[in-house]
């Protein structure tokens, strides 16, 4: 099993940030099954102001190259990636072309 941490923030707006809780509370059943499907078993995302933090559990197969592939070309995935990004912003120093990105472990206990 694989573990990862990215993180990502929203757009420093209250009603922005309590409607993306909203659509969270229940994603359509098709997006979660695509992220199953990709090899996820376990997806949480945590909030603190508009700062984001996802924890992913998947198996020894997932490949987030892989799940980008299968994402781009499927057009229901595409259309909730770009309602989902009106109300995201990436972090200072993400590369272009990224949302999400990895968190460097830096202790373990």
């Amino acid at each position: 099993m694989q573990k990862f941490t990215l993180m990502l923030d929203l757009k420093n707006d209250p009603q922005l940030i309590e409607e993306y809780e909203n659509i969270h509370k229940e994603i359509p059943a098709y997006i979660a099954k695509t992220i199953k499907d990709s090899g996820i078993s376990k997806m949480e995302i945590f909030r603190f102001e508009n700062r984001m933090v996802m924890l992913i559990e998947a198996n020894d197969e997932f490949s987030f190259d892989e799940k980008s592939k299968m994402d781009s070309n499927d057009p229901k995935v595409v259309e909730w990636e770009t309602k989902m990004a009106g109300f995201q912003q990436i972090i200072p120093g993400t590369k272009a072309g990224e949302k999400w990105v990895l968190a460097k472990q830096i202790f373990d206990l």
